[in-house]
């Protein structure tokens, strides 16, 4: 700004190329400039603007999952998942949202029941549940999707507590139920809850991995207070699960012809015991080729299931470093995220946990082995949330992933009992600073990030297929969050959907990896992960300022490995195994108004 005098004296204030006269306008063109530069200041503190669109995208559906106000049961706690995932083929990603019931509900047999809802290519959603024939009812806890009868169709897999869901995707826009025709719906007297489909012995076929929980029957649970194990901070809770006997997870072996086998046993899976577990995601975190798998556990050691090639596994959590935090605790695993966040080319693993404790973040040091770098990355400060859901994504696509949780808390009550703490919890999104560190940004990146919820599961996806990470929340007793980033940044990106021939058709274990002149991004096409949840299956790398690809190479299950040069940026392509092409996928047709 200049500030001149007329021939009169007057001072003129020079305000964008305009002389302004006058004191009373001096002072408001002054004022404005200044408001201006402070709201350029703001703007550039923001690093990010996450809005929740989900009433005017259509997600309004409430999810039901025990007492609003009080939990009489453990059972009544966990909440839900969300799956992302495309189930009629038409590129664009649509979401399923896991549903519980109530006490009174399930006892009546009439509860709600999930909802999938088709995405309709102009940031609007239709719930199309009842057509696609996926009225069941009960209590939902995750899902996971992946084609298990490699037939090009995403078939949907929903746990429970009782008996489980397959629902076969008939290519028609409607699924079929055939849990217990495929040997998957268990006895109807577990309590499973996260899923993930894997090839772990790469055959071709999807094979299914379970999470248990506990052995819990509600008919004869323990009311609150009933023993030391229901007691929290000097009040009385639902009971649980220290006290419960605890369940053995599940590992199921596609045998073909829409079939499995329950390996169990034969895979030593079963030779963990005395874990409460949740989440499931599979990663191969020594690069051997072989996936393996890794469960979040309540209140006690996480398990990291090693793939030993020859069909069975060994739990190496504690060998590893992956089972108890840098202090050798055991804490209360909720959800799991997945990503090479220092880009060292191997993945690493976070979890979220309980209250009164810190999150972990564990670092993949090569040779089998897992560093706790919570408090050296940034991580550690925050230890009043509950944490459930968890994402690595790069929002702002500068080709470092981030970090988003969802949390919650368990006990409604504590909202009535001056603990300084609430049932709902803002969201936490930590930036990838680039260096192995992360800042908290929560307070930066708007206000879909920190209204308050009793968030569970958590799914990002590319729902617009415009590079665009949005995130779905199912949160407990309320309608989910869609968080969408307003935000608009000058980095490019890419995104790849695998197509496997000779390795299962959804491309689940194909690890990609793209080479820029910044240097090399991974990750691994999976099922599962977060908590109880499934994101997007196509990868997406956010490349920076780089505006050429040196080559996209994939490792599919199969063993082959193909090697893709110079592919465009800024858009979504398919690798299909074999071809030896990149082909790009539909592209956007109408662009949402968020």
């Amino acid at each position: 700004m200049n500030n001149k005098r007329d021939s009169r004296g007057r001072r003129i204030c020079k305000w964008h190329g305009l002389q302004v006269r006058g004191l009373f306008a001096v002072i408001l063109a002054c004022s404005a400039l200044i408001g201006a530069s402070l709201a350029s200041q703001a703007a550039k503190s923001h690093v990010a603007d996450f809005v929740d669109v989900a009433e005017e995208a259509g997600l309004t559906a409430v999810n039901v999952f025990g007492g609003k106000n009080t939990s009489t049961y453990i059972l009544e706690s966990t909440g839900t998942g969300v799956v992302i995932f495309d189930y009629d083929n038409d590129g664009w990603p649509d979401i399923f949202l896991v549903n519980g019931t109530t006490l009174e509900a399930a006892h009546a047999g009439n509860g709600p029941t999930g909802h999938l809802y088709h995405n309709n290519h102009d940031g609007t959603f239709s719930d199309v549940t009842a057509r696609a024939g996926l009225l069941a009812s009960g209590w939902g806890q995750g899902a996971c999707a992946g084609d298990y009868d490699n037939d090009g169709w995403e078939d949907l897999y929903v746990t429970y507590h009782g008996k489980n869901r397959l629902y076969r995707n008939r290519g028609d826009g409607t699924f079929e139920e055939v849990a217990e025709r495929a040997g998957v719906a268990g006895s109807g007297e577990n309590w499973s809850t996260g899923c993930a489909f894997v090839d772990f012995d790469r055959d071709g076929r999807l094979d299914l991995a379970v999470a248990r929980y506990a052995k819990f029957d509600l008919q004869h649970a323990a009311p609150p207070g009933s023993y030391p194990t229901c007691q929290w901070k000097g009040i009385a809770v639902f009971c649980g699960p220290r006290g419960l006997p605890s369940d053995t997870n599940v590992l199921y072996r596609n045998t073909g012809g829409g079939y499995f086998q329950d390996i169990t046993a034969a895979s030593r899976i079963d030779r963990t015991s005395g874990h409460y577990c949740f989440s499931v995601s599979a990663l191969d975190f020594d690069n051997d080729g072989w996936p393996d798998i890794y469960m979040a556990c309540d209140s006690a050691p996480s398990i990291l299931y090693r793939n030993m090639g020859d069909g069975t596994f060994v739990d190496v959590g504690a060998l590893s470093g992956v089972a108890y935090n840098v202090d050798g605790r055991e804490q209360a695993g909720m959800g799991i995220a997945v990503a090479d966040y220092d880009g060292d080319g191997k993945l690493d693993l976070f979890r979220t946990n309980f209250s009164d404790d810190t999150p972990t973040l564990y670092r993949n040091e090569g040779g089998g082995s897992f560093s706790d770098v919570t408090y050296s990355s940034g991580l550690g400060s925050k230890t009043q949330y509950l944490g459930w859901g968890t994402v690595f994504f790069d929002f702002d696509n500068d080709g470092h992933p981030d970090l988003l949780l969802v949390n919650g808390h368990v006990y409604p009550e504590v909202d009535t009992l001056n603990l300084n703490m609430e049932y709902a919890e803002p969201k936490l999104l930590y930036r990838n600073n680039g260096n192995g560190t992360f800042m908290d940004v929560s307070d930066k990146a708007g206000v879909g990030i920190s209204t308050k919820s009793p968030a569970r599961g958590l799914a990002v996806g590319d729902l617009w297929n415009d590079g665009r990470l949005s995130a779905v929340v199912a949160n407990r007793n309320g309608t989910p969050n869609l968080l969408v980033n307003r935000a608009r940044y000058p980095n490019h990106w890419i995104g790849i959907k695998a197509e496997g021939t000779r390795s299962n058709r959804s491309g689940i274990g194909t690890r990609v990896r793209v080479r820029t002149e910044s240097g090399d991004q991974i990750d691994d096409v999976r099922s599962g992960s977060s908590y109880l949840s499934q994101s997007d299956s196509r990868l997406h790398f956010g490349l920076g300022s780089s505006t050429k690809i040196d080559y996209v190479e994939a490792h599919w299950p199969s063993g082959l490995v193909e090697r893709f040069a110079s592919p465009p940026i800024d858009r979504i392509l398919v690798v299909k195994e074999g071809l030896g092409e990149m082909v790009s996928q539909t592209p956007r047709q109408a662009t949402p108004k968020h």
